[in-house]
């Protein structure tokens, strides 16, 4: 049987994880190979895990801290962050971590998706759409460079070009959400993956199992990534690694229906 995946996404920002709001103001979390210990025993799905720094900083990916990540983990393991060539894509999968996420160099050289996923697999090249509203609140559009940089392209058409270009899976990502925990924007969800048919994820604005089920229930069966929830207890926001037990997600990742 098919079912949801519920991800936790953590922000790397030096060799520290941090959190974000709208993608702007990182607080500083803890150390991420502690959490990955953490989370390494409350058995989740997947793990997607992000370095904010390298794209805009035009750095190299740390290497040695995504191995150190990679052979904690014991789930699989989807990185992103400063992912612009095949032979850092390369150098990424040989240390152990499953998917490659793509971002800033996807919209820059669209081309380079078709590319990677030939040499490394479709089903090892995600491409993350960090997604906001125009100016005047009509339409979505893709940003680069944690949020700061238009790139002209409605969220629907590049989801559309991405998938035509051997994307194995599309994370849409909705900027304007991210860290509130009030929700996912569900017509950003419904408008982007209307015409796909490739796996996809969504991220941005969960706040509570609630959230999540409003989500996997109509699009079944599809990725779930938080972090926020996952990551804070209680109004005053304290650090406490969380995820709900098996019963609980088994309650919203797979369709009622599917159960009989």
């Amino acid at each position: 049987m098919l079912r949801s995946r519920l991800i936790p996404s953590l922000l790397i920002q030096g060799k520290g994880l941090v959190k974000t709001q709208k993608f702007q103001n990182p607080r500083y979390i803890g150390d991420p190979i502690n959490t990955i210990k953490i989370f390494n025993e409350k058995n989740i799905d997947e793990i997607f895990i992000s370095d904010i720094d390298v794209t805009v900083k035009k750095k190299e990916p740390n290497y040695k801290l995504i191995e150190n990540l990679a052979i904690e983990s014991r789930m699989p393991f989807c990185y992103s962050g400063g992912v612009n060539s095949i032979e850092k894509a390369l150098k990424i999968i040989e240390l152990g971590v499953e998917k490659v996420a793509i971002g800033s160099a996807a919209v820059q050289n669209p081309k380079f998706i078709s590319d990677l996923s030939d040499r490394i697999g479709k089903q090892s090249v995600v491409v993350v759409l960090d997604i906001k509203k125009t100016l005047f609140k009509k339409n979505y559009e893709i940003f680069t460079h944690n949020g700061k940089k238009a790139s002209g392209f409605s969220a629907k058409d590049f989801a559309l070009k991405m998938q035509s270009l051997g994307a194995g899976e599309i994370i849409i990502n909705s900027i304007e959400r991210d860290g509130c925990m009030q929700g996912y924007d569900l017509n950003l969800i419904n408008e982007v993956s209307e015409n796909i048919h490739i796996p996809f994820t969504v991220l941005g604005g969960a706040g509570n199992l609630k959230d999540i089920g409003l989500v996997t229930s109509k699009h079944h069966p599809c990725g779930a990534a938080a972090s926020s929830m996952f990551i804070f207890k209680g109004k005053h926001k304290a650090v406490l690694i969380q995820y709900p037990t098996f019963e609980e997600k088994e309650k919203i990742l797979i369709p009622q229906q599917n159960l009989s």
